[in-house]
């Protein structure tokens, strides 16, 4: 292979800069696994994975997973071995994974066995703060190799990197986006956590993440190392736990020009030192490299991320805090650090003011931008607010180191009781806890040794949003707590099933009183019919009532009344005929005194036969009564037969 334009040869003596990234492509081999295939940009004849031991570096570029999807990127972090003219430091690398179907291939080898190839292009160069301009551009440049086949390497050399006869200038770090997530798309996921793992990070505890996804795995940590000023710029020791050269070469600042923020984030002790001796970073970290997670000797904290689900199993012996992405879960088993991890009430109000101005201005087809477009709620104001929170945090420190340690201080302790009644310590804000636990760190000791003690001169020693627990503080939280409970998507299904019901139900109500009502219509057009025939009928009878004959016309009257009581209840009287019914009365009364004087002539012949029949009566009852003593005991019975025809009983 002709050697490479001098604008591409692999040079990592240019640590802070450098011309342009190297390339390998590595393929995944069925019998032995990820292998690289060959190296594009370095100088004939050299090998950086055998001269660096990049021996896990086919491993980093194909992760764990990543056959499951179509494409899939990897970030991951790797240590360059010292050479003449330069020290240890760490390289970074980034990895498109795409796989095909095989019998696409146009020249297909014959070691090619399985239905689908995975290949993965790598590029590796010297800072993080490349990636995100690389993304892309790997991403077209592999779907371009792909289409095209390429199987002769300078072929793909041309590709990848282009061809140039002249130098190109060199890459200005500064000028290029973050890697990472959207802050805006962090904080809207994980609200109040979001802060929580930003304070975690400086406690350099040992973090885990977990995804199913490689990519939103590596950019989730590299958003939240992103928050902590100049850090980005400033990871020369983070790919190994041996590497120190930041705390090795570190002085206190001799000078300080407020106006320029560079240099009063330097006063400010910024960059902390986050990754040192006895640290590591690995946003892609394959289980390879696991015996350097479990050495406590060498390894003491780390920032890691797996997408291999075996290391959940294992989650209290390499991590002191878990956080699964796939679930947006936060396991945090050490208690000291959750105890110094605890919000204070000006954490939460802090918090709660920035998710509530991203949240407001959310917008789900372009989350990295405020629907308002204006700067409240961007990703540059919400960096901002983290800077201004941390610088508050360093100078509330070195307040409360002032005025509460009296070696080197002979006044300390008048200063303390004027502080006592002139203001409260600025640390409790941030949580006192907090303190105590990264006064334990290595971190704390380097910013405790390049520091000045009058930090709180320069930035003011206060929390954004200090002050105590309010009643709109607790309002607040109760409505966000409510909120997260995601009441409206939880029962939308049930609210869903419940609208079918009440709308059958509905349905069956109404087709009840329809039918109701129509049984009422025909009840009563039955009735109407009915009172018509009624009315029909009563018409007959008054006829039948002017007929001479009394009993005949009662007779009458009352068959009627039993063959139709129905028509006679429900009839409509008629318009009353009142001569017809003054003759009827006149002839009834006739009737009525001759029957009457009929029956008393009857009546007065029938007594005088009632009183002849007494008399007999009695002189036989006198008999009987005394026979009855004569023969106690027997009973007769006679039948007697008065005047009047009636026959008697008599014992």
């Amino acid at each position: 292979m002709p050697p490479a334009p001098p604008s591409f040869i692999y040079r990592f003596d240019h640590v802070r800069k450098m011309n342009s990234p190297v390339v390998c492509v590595v393929a995944f081999h069925h019998a032995r696994g990820p292998e690289i295939e060959s190296w594009f940009g370095v100088e004939d004849g050299t090998d950086p994975a055998v001269d660096n031991d990049w021996s896990f570096l086919p491993f980093m570029a194909l992760s764990d997973g990543a056959h499951s999807s179509t494409e899939d990127f990897s970030y991951f972090t790797l240590s360059r071995r010292q050479s003449p003219g330069s020290a240890s430091t760490s390289a970074f690398g980034i990895s498109c994974t795409r796989q095909m179907d095989a019998n696409e291939l146009l020249h297909r080898p014959a070691d090619v066995t399985r239905s689908t190839v995975q290949k993965a292009v790598v590029v590796i160069a010297d800072s993080p703060q490349l990636f995100g301009h690389l993304r892309e551009k790997l991403s077209m440049k592999f779907q371009e190799s792909l289409s095209k086949n390429l199987h002769d390497a300078e072929d793909e050399r041309d590709l990848y990197l282009g061809q140039s006869s002249e130098p190109s200038s060199p890459i200005d770090l500064m000028s290029h986006p973050s890697p990472g997530l959207s802050l805006r798309e962090l904080i809207h996921e994980y609200k109040h956590q979001t802060l929580v793992l930003f304070k975690c990070i400086l406690l350099q505890p040992k973090m885990l993440f977990f995804s199913s996804r490689c990519e939103r795995l590596c950019m989730m940590q590299f958003s939240l190392i992103s928050l902590i000023p100049l850090l980005l710029s400033h990871l020369q020791d983070c790919a190994s736990p041996d590497f120190d050269a930041q705390s090795s070469t570190s002085l206190p600042p001799s000078s300080l020009k407020t106006s320029d923020r560079s240099s009063l984030l330097a006063y400010m002790g910024l960059p902390l030192q986050i990754f040192g001796k006895g640290s590591l970073f690995g946003p892609y970290t394959p289980l390879q490299q696991l015996d350097v997670l479990a050495d406590y000797n060498r390894t003491r904290s780390y920032i890691v991320g797996s997408t291999n689900s075996l290391l959940l199993q294992q989650k209290d012996r390499y991590s002191d805090i878990l956080i699964n992405l796939d679930d947006s879960s936060i396991i945090i088993s050490s208690p000291s650090l959750r105890t110094a991890l605890a919000l204070s009430a000006a954490d939460r109000r802090w918090i709660d003011f920035l998710t509530q101005t991203v949240t407001s201005t959310w917008d789900p087809k372009n989350p990295s931008r405020p629907t308002t477009l204006a700067y409240m709620g961007s990703e540059e104001f919400i960096r901002l607010q983290f800077e201004e929170y941390l610088l508050g945090l360093l100078a509330a420190v070195k307040y409360h180191l002032y005025f509460s340690t009296p070696v080197g201080n002979p006044n300390a302790q008048h200063h303390h009781l004027h502080h006592a009644h002139d203001r409260p310590d600025p640390i409790q804000d941030f949580n006192p806890g907090w303190l105590s636990f990264w006064q334990t760190t290595p971190s704390y000791a380097l910013f405790l040794r390049t520091t000045d003690p009058h930090l709180f001169d320069i930035v003011e020693p206060r929390h954004p949003t200090a002050g105590a627990l309010t009643v709109e503080d607790v309002q607040r939280r109760i409505t966000q707590q409510i909120a997260t409970l995601q009441l409206d998507s939880k029962v939308a299904a049930t609210r869903e099933n419940l609208g079918k019901h009440l709308v059958t139900g509905q349905r069956k109500v109404s087709t009840a009183f329809e039918k109701f009502w129509g049984d009422m219509e025909a009840l009563l057009e039955a009735q109407r019919r009915k009172a018509e025939a009624a009315k029909e009928g009563g018409s007959e009878m008054g006829t039948l009532e002017r007929k001479p004959s009394v009993a005949s016309s009662i007779g009458g009257t009352s068959e009627k009344a039993a063959r139709a009581p129905g028509l006679s209840r429900f009839s409509t009287p008629s318009t009353p005929d009142f001569a017809a019914a003054q003759a009827s009365v006149a002839a009834a009364g006739q009737k009525a005194g001759a029957y009457m004087s009929s029956w008393g002539a009857w009546a007065a012949e029938k007594r005088k036969g009632w009183g002849a029949s007494a008399a007999g009566v009695g002189t036989e009852h006198a008999e009987k009564v005394v026979e009855g003593h004569r023969s106690p005991g027997k009973k007769k019975s006679r039948e007697v037969t008065g005047g009047d025809g009636i026959g008697r009983l008599d014992a």
